[in-house]
């Protein structure tokens, strides 16, 4: 495989291409790079590279013209990528395609960005590393490159190496062991000096999924598991953020139609949905508010049908199951007060709006959640009363924020919003 880096400091590269395997590499003509810089292509006496943005702002603009002129000069161009925070998240999927071209060319930006008429006229591919900021493209070309040729054949001693690592197969490694068997009362698992090889295979895969559960659990969306995989999998016992959460349904103070504060019905269909919804996930209670005295007791008499040895739950057990997290309660602060009593902390409160702009994400409330309990409160009617959402600490974006119809029944709602919280850590 050839690579061309394209960069204002051809420095940057040279400790690193002169190092381990890829300097091995590079010797056997496994990979060839060329390094090439831009300012080679100026044809001002001062070489200049850059200039000031229009419109204005802060920084500088790296100019398209050079960049342009380094790209045409290249004999074997090969697919063209540049190092941008904007592109397409390099994974090891994508590094799998990668591996599979002939020649790459990378594009390393200085500044604030390369002009965006480079986009314009050449076909070449934004990819980004991370969501974070470089000085510059270069270190982010050194890990796509190097994570490109460790694919290559006879890059590493052994192929399997490359098969079995991270991201591979979908999932993290498996951790690794060496001498000594003992360290500091630390012993190496006695499963890995057996010699039962198929024994040792079962384990590193437990482990390899257990890894991914606990530090990128979102891996395991995509990734294809054995049936064996779940059966061990349920076996575990999780300490899940989901034991944090507790969707609250109010049904006052919510508006009607005319924007006027009022109370609603319950509605048995919201009551069964949203209790299974929690038991899926986990979920430990699931409040619904009334303050109404009728509401309460045609709640409390459902839930009876199902537990205290109703009718319902001796041909259901599973919907007992639900239906044991259901709190009535007849305000919001009892449940504020409830969250306190038993977990020991103030609950950060969560409301949900389908016509606020709120600004919390999903991914919000799931980093709260691993600090404190969090109520999430739903409206019914046509939502929260305002004072409901004055009172809340943060308001969770729409379902749909960009879209022109919002008018999802608040058990679904709730479905959305608790998977979009949870969905991806079990």
């Amino acid at each position: 495989m050839h690579c061309n880096i394209l960069s204002l400091f051809p420095e940057y590269f040279r400790s690193p291409l002169s190092t381990g395997l890829m300097e091995k590499a590079r010797a056997n003509g496994i990979v060839s790079v060329d390094l090439v810089n831009p300012r080679d292509y100026t044809l001002d006496r001062h070489n200049r590279v850059d200039g000031r943005p229009f419109g204005g702002g802060p920084g500088m603009v790296m100019a398209v013209e050079p960049v342009h002129r380094a790209l045409q000069s290249l004999p074997r161009p090969g697919r063209k990528l540049i190092l941008s925070a904007r592109g397409r998240p390099l994974d090891q999927e994508l590094v799998q395609e990668l591996s599979r071209e002939e020649a790459l060319t990378l594009v390393c930006g200085r500044y604030e960005e390369i002009d965006a008429r480079l986009l314009e006229i050449e076909d070449i591919e934004p990819i980004s590393v991370g969501d974070f900021v470089l000085g510059g493209g270069e270190a982010a070309a050194l890990c796509l490159l190097e994570a490109v040729s460790r694919l290559q054949p006879h890059f590493m001693g052994r192929q399997e190496s490359a098969e079995e690592e991270s991201f591979t197969q979908g999932l993290l490694e498996y951790p690794h062991y060496t001498r000594p068997r003992e360290y500091q009362g630390i012993q190496v698992p006695d499963i890995l000096l057996s010699g039962d090889h198929s024994s040792i295979a079962r384990w590193r895969r437990r482990q390899a999924l257990l890894t991914t559960l606990r530090h990128r659990p979102e891996l395991l969306q995509e990734n294809r598991l054995e049936p064996e995989d779940y059966i061990w999998l349920r076996e575990i016992p999780w300490s899940l953020p989901g034991r944090n959460l507790h969707p609250v349904l109010l049904h006052y103070p919510v508006l009607n139609k005319h924007g006027e504060i009022c109370t609603v019905s319950l509605t048995n269909l919201d009551l069964h949905d949203i209790a299974r919804v929690c038991r899926t996930y986990g979920l430990p209670r699931y409040y619904l508010v009334t303050p109404l005295k009728d509401q309460q007791e045609l709640a409390e008499r459902l839930l009876r049908h199902w537990t205290e040895n109703g009718p319902g739950g001796e041909v259901n057990v599973t919907r007992v199951q639900a239906m044991e997290r259901v709190r009535v309660l007849t305000d919001l602060e009892q449940a504020v007060e409830d969250v306190r009593a038993r977990c020991g902390m103030e609950p950060l409160i969560a409301a949900t709006s389908a016509t606020d702009a709120g600004s919390a994400t999903p991914g919000d409330i799931l980093r709260a959640l691993r600090k404190r309990p969090v109520l999430l409160l739903f409206g019914t009617g046509h939502g929260l009363a305002r004072e409901v959402l004055q009172r809340a600490d943060a308001l969770l974006r729409p379902i749909r924020p960009f879209g022109d119809y919002r008018h999802l029944s608040v058990r679904s709602a709730a479905s959305i919003s608790i998977d979009r919280i949870l969905g991806d850590v079990w």
